[in-house]
């Protein structure tokens, strides 16, 4: 394998840094942009994303953005590619090359993750557009007999194969398989749930010849569901968290990145922060937040362009908290310090 993948992985998990994920979909961005009563259309999603990749200093905790298929073919007002941004300022481009989570035929209440189909010559025009990495999601959810090891191992097999294509294609995978905090379960069911589909991973990626110093993880931290009555403290969630990964993940992978799914702004932080303060694992422990790291920025900006600096205010500040959290530097009297 190429060593400039394995540059890059390492480069996506530099101390102090992480990733911003800026790949929602057309109907997830409309659902941010229903939110705060702006239309999504095509030119102001363009110019919100704009705001974000143009954020002063945006490097300098920001080691990757995952883009869209549109974005990452979008410009600035004055016609400068997204992708030339991200680089000048330090930040790799990446894309996200699934095409969603679709129901698992004869599996009711699971899904299995779409968009091996013609990946392969996708990931090569990726290439050309200037991307680095890839990501690819899958969610399994808990409920009554489930997750099925049938769907666990459908999900890891479909993710090993696109992790597969990605490094044929000299281009960093990051395989995501989200634990969805939908429902009652505990930390306990969150955590065996968890475990199982990192071993059905790895496995798989073992038999598809993965390299995995050239590949990175991104997962859901270990949390009770959000009905749960048994919800727990930061620190109980890094504990198993670290627990549940040390048990499950090969210690060869660079680092491992945490989705926020579910997660407030600053949940997010904390939890990550803990794990930091607790340390003594093989990987960098790192973000890979979206809507934890925009939800801020979203609302002060409105879709207003007099409220760009005000948005980029928000985004430089939760990527600085979450900068300060991979070395557990973080604490909560700093957002208001701000």
């Amino acid at each position: 394998m190429s060593d400039a993948m394995h540059t890059t992985a390492r480069e996506l998990v530099a101390p102090g840094k992480g990733i911003l994920a800026a790949d929602e979909s057309t109907g997830t961005i409309k659902k941010r942009f229903d939110q705060i009563g702006v239309g999504s259309t095509e030119d102001l999603r363009r110019r919100y994303r704009q705001m974000l990749f143009t954020t002063p200093g945006l490097g300098e905790h920001i080691s990757g953005v995952i883009l869209f298929d549109e974005t990452i073919r979008q410009a600035t007002d004055d016609d400068v590619p997204f992708v030339k941004v991200l680089e000048a300022a330090g930040s790799i481009p990446g894309i996200k090359v699934d095409t969603g989570a679709k129901p698992l035929a004869l599996f009711p209440g699971e899904t299995v993750t779409e968009g091996l189909d013609g990946l392969r010559e996708r990931l090569a025009e990726y290439v050309e557009l200037g991307a680095r990495f890839a990501k690819w999601r899958a969610t399994i959810l808990i409920g009554e007999g489930i997750p099925t090891d049938f769907a666990i191992l459908a999900n890891a097999h479909a993710m090993a194969r696109y992790a597969a294509l990605c490094q044929e294609a000299d281009v960093v995978p990051i395989v995501e398989p989200e634990i969805l905090m939908d429902g009652t379960h505990d930390l306990a069911a969150c955590e065996d749930a968890t475990g199982r589909t990192l071993d059905a991973l790895f496995r798989q990626m073992h038999e598809h010849r993965i390299d995995l110093p050239g590949s990175l993880l991104k997962v859901n931290m270990i949390v009770p569901g959000k009905d749960s009555p048994a919800q727990v403290t930061d620190r109980e969630i890094a504990e198993a968290t670290i627990r549940c990964l040390t048990a499950h993940v090969p210690a060869t992978l660079p680092g491992i990145v945490f989705l926020s799914g579910g997660m407030s702004d600053e949940e997010s932080t904390s939890r990550l922060n803990e794990m930091n303060k607790i340390g003594g694992f093989p990987w960098q422990l790192s973000f890979s937040y979206g809507r934890a790291l925009q939800h801020p920025a979203l609302i002060a900006w409105g879709g207003d362009e007099a409220n760009v600096a005000a948005g980029q205010a928000a985004l430089a500040h939760r990527a600085k908290m979450n900068g300060l959290a991979r070395s557990g530097s973080y604490d909560p009297s700093m957002e208001t310090a701000a």
